[in-house]
């Protein structure tokens, strides 16, 4: 905490670090230049798979493209305002994301009446919450990495934020190993609001040698900042209520001399 350099956090998503962490941004903001770097960014055009579909009629914005650039625009007014940058690197969502080889039975009017034999994950709960990344994102993961070394190296960022991974969400897993490329730098953050109902790895922190650190000034104003996510805050907090949670942060264990 001490001192007023960069620090860079990686938001698999497009609300993700104000879910996360709105309450640090928001006070470290007034400190030092906060850069959020997301990730999954963008969709895919139809046709879409069951999960997709679903996904688009909770956020009451039918049309993938348009749903997009509404979250785009929503977490860009929320970041400035908090005084933080916010930079959208543009990748798809792992619920649009396609496989670069489909099957070779899978003709396009297959793949308008069962796109899920296209797309790399097809189902939310059997493929995207499971925690296995598919091979098909390898490639993906290596242009990512170059994306965040770059980000690293011009922004000079003292601390890397990235997802502890808490659900099990392939995109957030995907932006904690490349947070955690930079061991010299990385600190982890509790996945809210999946931590509501599922708690952190305290088994794998601990082998990291990570221990956990809360952050619990300013929840109320992150709560507001949260409903500002005008596309996302119902199909996340059905009836409005937002829980006030604690921020959770994993960060190494502190050295004992002697």
């Amino acid at each position: 905490m001490a001192g007023n350099a960069p620090w860079l956090f990686l938001s698999p998503h497009l609300d993700d670090a104000v879910l996360s962490c709105g309450a640090l941004l928001e006070a470290q903001a007034k400190e030092r230049e906060i850069i959020v770097a997301t990730l999954f960014t963008e969709a895919q055009p139809s046709p879409h798979t069951r999960a997709a579909r679903s996904f688009m009629r909770q956020c009451t914005i039918p049309d993938a493209g348009e749903l997009f650039e509404a979250r785009q625009r929503e977490d860009r007014a929320v970041l400035e305002a908090m005084g933080v940058h916010p930079i959208h690197l543009g990748q798809v969502d792992a619920l649009f994301r396609r496989r670069r080889k489909p099957p070779m039975v899978c003709s396009s009017a297959w793949d308008r009446l069962l796109p899920e034999l296209t797309h790399r994950y097809p189902t939310y709960r059997f493929d995207i919450a499971m925690g296995r990344i598919a091979k098909g994102d390898y490639a993906l993961i290596r242009s990512l990495g170059a994306a965040v070394a770059t980000l690293l190296a011009e922004t000079e960022a003292e601390l890397l934020f990235c997802p502890a991974g808490v659900g099990k969400h392939v995109d957030h897993l995907i932006t904690r190993q490349l947070g955690q490329g930079y061991p010299e730098h990385v600190v982890m953050y509790s996945d809210f609001p999946y931590d509501v109902a599922t708690a952190p790895d305290q088994r794998h922190m601990s082998k990291m040698g990570f221990v956990p650190w809360t952050w619990d000034t300013g929840l109320n104003a992150k709560q507001a900042r949260i409903r500002e996510y005008a596309t996302q805050a119902d199909a996340l907090f059905p009836g409005g209520n937002i829980p006030r949670k604690p921020e959770t942060y994993f960060v190494p264990a502190p050295v004992r001399a002697g």
